[in-house]
């Protein structure tokens, strides 16, 4: 059969029909002149455009809708100023293995290398932090090129691509065809790397799985479940991971990430099997580098990872499985465990630690108790997504909050402030039927928090709990730590913020005492509105373990002697 003769089309439809042709429903952005071409070739499409007030914003937006669903988050921006804000949003999805593509207008070709209005050299700007970036000289390669891209953004480890759209390559005509939808390949294991992984559970007496990266989805979880049900077998989630494994399943051990247990320390410093699946054991779950040997890790490691270039980077591992994570997690179903298993009781050890250790959080300075709002989140729907960014406030959310379901953790493995908010805004937007809470700092909030705007003008229902200490918390720990009662530059005069969600049309409402804390949220569900629940933190309430004076104190002391 004779393919049908495209029909003349501009460089602006050729790519809004490159992305339909992809199946993207929805993207993040800021308006910009350089790609209003492409603006107007949406007008007639049902992509749901989600109009943005800061690029950083939009791109977190479009990073937080990758993860959750492992297509592309789309992202458009305009150029200069407009991309260099979103590159926030880039760094998140290079380091968190994101699939992500950020569009890009740029100024006409022919004014290139003159410096013009706005320029950016995108290749070298985006070099390092995008997995690809490139610049469209034509719009008969717009197709081949958006194909491209969307095999780049989600096989192997998935990333960030950041495309460069100049202006009048948008407005001109092309005749060229389509290409067919992108289905990114899998990397599946080879039998006999499962029959060496089999061989060496056989043989060990203390073995322990993390599980960590992207490219999971439900069904692979499931099978993981299901085999460390029939292996008796330890489970741990790597930083900001913990949506990967059910923590009320009896094999779940915790996280490998900040403020790990020491009991979990010492257990995988004991083991003498680890699988790595899916994860990079990069700086925070590695705890520094310095949980294993590099680059003989000094016990025998099995990681799987879909990027060959991430077997054997740091650690050299006594086997290395080139498979995506759902792959895998699909052939460990022939994995079968021996007649008798050597590690009896090491599993009910392993949860008995991690219970002791997230049970309850012991009671901090202050009338409002940390602990009030861990005890809520827990009684929420297991499907409710919990977002945060950056700061001292997530160390009780990854602590004792536990993530019983795929896909209800959107936090940033790259540390990235203002990342909560867009990321709770793009979770709500895509399942409106599900309870989606944003859990931030003060200092965190504010880098982001005109969003907020973007939450009232959709009708996106989001619940903000904002914990307010009037301080950068974290450095200001560090700074305690290291230059004890010299504070400078981490203190912050905030607003009121219950007045500023409601300036914006939204629900505000303040928290000052702990009988406060749980009524002010039910209030904030009830009212249907984007809202802001202000809880006022002693600032002494530093970390679930330390006051902030306690760590001063200490810092003193040791400086003393």
């Amino acid at each position: 059969m004779t393919s049908p003769v495209p029909s003349p089309r501009t460089g602006a439809r050729i790519l809004v029909d490159a992305l339909l042709a992809n199946g993207v429903t929805r993207a993040f952005g800021v308006p910009g002149e350089s790609y209003l071409d492409v603006l107007d070739a949406l007008v007639d499409t049902n992509v749901d455009f989600v109009v943005c007030r800061q690029e950083s914003g939009a791109a977190m937006m479009a990073e937080a809708a990758g993860k959750l669903t492992g297509k592309p988050g789309i992202c458009f921006v305009t150029r200069g100023p407009g991309v260099t804000n979103a590159s926030a949003g880039v760094h998140v999805a290079q380091q968190d293995s994101t699939p992500m593509i950020l569009f890009v207008g740029q100024i006409s070709r022919s004014m290139r290398g003159r410096e013009a209005f706005q320029e950016v050299d995108y290749r070298a700007v985006f070099g390092t932090l995008a997995k690809w970036a490139v610049e469209i000289d034509e719009a008969a390669r717009i197709p081949e090129i958006i194909a491209r891209a969307f095999r780049v953004a989600t096989q192997g480890r998935p990333g960030p691509v950041v495309i460069a759209l100049p202006e009048d390559t948008l407005s001109e005509i092309a005749t060229v065809p389509d290409a067919p939808a992108v289905e990114p390949a899998e990397t599946w294991p080879g039998l006999t790397d499962m029959m060496r992984l089999q061989k060496m559970l056989w043989a060990a007496s203390r073995p322990i799985m993390i599980l960590g990266g992207a490219r999971w989805n439900p069904k692979a979880v499931a099978s993981v479940v299901r085999f460390a049900e029939r292996f008796d077998l330890p489970v741990a989630a790597s930083f900001r991971r913990q949506m990967l494994f059910p923590a009320d399943h009896p094999s779940y051990a915790g996280d490998v990430g900040l403020g790990i247990n020491p009991k979990l320390v010492a257990r995988l410093k004991q083991a003498d099997l680890v699988i790595v699946a899916g994860g990079r054991l990069g700086e925070v779950p590695s705890q520094g580098y310095s949980l294993f040997g590099i680059p003989d890790p000094g016990v025998p490691l099995v990681h799987v990872h879909a990027d060959p270039d991430e077997l054997g980077r740091v650690y050299q591992p006594a086997l290395a499985i080139n498979a995506s994570s759902a792959a895998f997690a699909a052939a460990l179903e022939g994995v079968q465990p021996p007649t008798t298993l050597a590690w009896s009781g090491w599993r009910e050890e392993a949860r008995s630690d991690y219970l002791a250790w997230t049970e309850e959080p012991p009671a901090n300075p202050g009338a409002v108790q940390m602990a009030t709002l861990v005890r809520y989140l827990r009684a929420l729907p297991a499907d409710t997504i919990v977002c945060n960014g950056a700061g001292n406030f997530a160390t009780w959310v990854h602590r004792f909050h536990r993530f019983r379901s795929f896909g209800s953790q959107l936090a940033p493995t790259s540390g990235s402030m203002g990342y909560g908010v867009p990321a709770a805004i793009a979770a709500k937007r895509a399942n409106p039927e599900r309870t989606v809470v944003a859990v931030a700092g003060d200092g965190d909030f504010l880098m982001t928090g005109q969003e907020f705007a973007t939450a009232v003008q959709y009708d996106i229902p989001i619940v903000v709990v904002l914990i307010d200490n009037g301080m950068y918390g974290t450095i200001r720990m560090h700074q305690e730590r290291e230059f004890p009662a010299r504070v400078y530059a981490t203190t912050l005069k905030n607003p009121d913020f219950a007045a500023y969600a409601r300036a914006f049309g939204g629900f505000g409402i303040t928290v000052e005492t702990d009988e406060a804390f749980a009524p002010a949220i039910d209030a904030a569900f009830a009212s249907e509105k984007p809202a802001i629940v202000h809880v006022k933190l002693d600032p002494e309430a530093i970390t679930p373990v330390a006051s902030l004076s306690a760590i001063r104190e200490k810092a003193l002391a040791a400086k003393a002697k």
